[in-house]
């Protein structure tokens, strides 16, 4: 599918489990895109536990030739706040009626990877009450410290148990969120959860906390 913002089309999956009551937009890393393996997997578990996924492109393949547009965060987190507008507004999301329910006003969720999460966390403090929980995997929510107050959504950062510079990051930036937190820690694990087992945990987390947050 294609999700239209301003004069672009940027290209995505949505899946919608029978059932749903909320769906989680994935705001992928620097350099991947909506078919990164890694989130795919864990979409996957989380539309096994009922919820729905939207993964999509944050950039047009020509924008994602010019190296310096992967790590503009704000236009990352701009593009994310228009495709949740633009999601809100579709036929099939507001057949769901739990959307827009939750005590923080909507039952959408993001999950970011690497400088995926300092967007979602800019777009979650920008869109206050409409996104009802944020993970983080493997993220840089320091590259959102000036936001990270502003974030109403209960928020939890996962971050590898030998990704020691992303370890210090995330405490930093644990610091700075006034919302409910959790800094979840992975035995054993590098920045891209590769190791046996890891990738697992981190989707086991984060269906937990969707689950707990967005369909209550």
């Amino acid at each position: 599918m294609q999700i239209p913002i301003n004069l672009i089309k940027l290209e995505g999956d949505l899946v919608i489990p029978e059932k749903c009551k909320s769906i989680v937009i994935f705001a992928h890393g620097s350099g991947s895109s909506r078919q990164s393996p890694r989130n795919i997997f864990v979409a996957e578990v989380l539309q096994k536990a009922g919820l729905g996924t939207l993964l999509f492109d944050l950039l047009t393949a020509k924008e994602d030739e010019i190296y310096a547009n992967r790590f503009a965060i704000t236009l990352l987190a701009e593009r994310l706040k228009s495709a949740t507008l633009w999601l809100k507004s579709q036929k099939e999301v507001k057949n769901l009626s739990a959307i827009g329910g939750s005590a923080f006003g909507g039952k959408i969720g993001y999950f970011g990877a690497s400088t995926g999460a300092a967007a979602a966390l800019i777009a979650a403090a920008e869109l206050n009450k409409v996104i009802g929980a944020v993970v983080s995997r493997g993220g840089r929510p320091d590259l959102a410290l000036g936001y990270l107050a502003k974030v109403l959504a209960p928020t939890l950062l996962i971050v590898g148990g030998n990704d020691y510079d992303v370890i210090k990051l995330n405490e930093m930036a644990f610091n700075g969120l006034k919302a409910i937190k959790e800094l979840s820690i992975v035995p054993g694990a590098t920045h891209l959860f590769e190791e046996q087992g890891a990738l697992e945990q981190v989707a086991e987390l984060a269906k937990n906390w969707f689950l707990k947050y967005l369909n209550n």
